[in-house]
């Protein structure tokens, strides 16, 4: 399994525990996938991924507007 499923995995168990807004707000991804995450993002800026990174960081990216999103929505209703 990729870093990225296990983002993704990582947030669904956050979400399907059901720990509240809190829980929400204090999910940060593993060391793992942020490590990933910025070599990714430096490969890219020097222009040297292959197009399985590419559609891998395109994945981290959907993942974090996702997190964006649910966080956004966890702080408007928890006010």
């Amino acid at each position: 399994m990729g870093t990225a499923q296990r983002s993704y995995d990582e947030i669904v168990d956050v979400l399907a525990r059901g720990g509240g807004a809190a829980t929400v707000l204090a999910f940060r991804p593993s060391a793992e996938a942020q490590a990933r995450v910025r070599d990714l993002l430096a490969r890219s800026k020097a222009g040297s991924l292959t197009d399985d990174e590419k559609a891998e960081l395109d994945r981290f990216e959907e993942i974090e507007r996702l997190m964006q999103l649910v966080k956004a929505r966890a702080r408007r209703l928890s006010t």
